[in-house]
């Protein structure tokens, strides 16, 4: 593998993993308290449950769409945002957040594959390529995690 081609994929790999110029996922989101996870902060129009569930259902579709050539775009924004204000049921903050973290590891996968073309148009897409849709999942993901540490501060919940 060229130099500069392992230099790029480290970097999309420590941007996916973040704990660089970001908090990653794991300080975040693992130790939540289950009991503010469907509360909302001031000023905020969604809790951390809706914003979880909105970065993972996010992060699974350009996943998706980066692999699957029967792809399908979900309705924008209604299928992007949870539609209930309650808060998760016993086990569900879990399960969200291990999927999240499954289509992450997902995307570093085929990064770390020497044989995924980072620069190749996606065949199904519109000019989009892995480089760019790993680059999308890691900003929406780094960018909402900056808000569940700003909510979990207004919570009380933070360290």
């Amino acid at each position: 593998m060229p130099t500069e081609d392992k230099a790029l994929r480290d970097h999309l790999l420590e941007l996916l993993r973040g704990g660089s110029a970001h908090v990653d996922l794991a300080t975040v989101l693992d130790d939540f308290p289950q009991k503010l996870a469907g509360t909302k902060a001031t000023h905020l129009p969604y809790s951390a449950w809706q914003l979880l569930e909105h970065i993972r259902f996010t992060v699974n579709d350009l996943l998706v769409f980066s692999t699957d050539p029967k792809y399908v775009a979900p309705n924008w924004p209604d299928s992007y945002w949870p539609a209930k204000d309650a808060a998760p049921k016993p086990g569900e903050w879990e399960e969200s957040v291990k999927a999240l973290k499954a289509d992450l590891a997902a995307f570093e996968g085929m990064v770390e594959d020497p044989k995924s073309n980072l620069f190749a148009k996606i065949p199904w897409g519109d000019g989009q390529t892995l480089l760019r849709e790993v680059l999308l999942a890691s900003d929406h993901t780094s960018y909402h995690l900056g808000e569940l540490v700003l909510m979990r501060r207004e919570l009380g919940a933070w360290k």
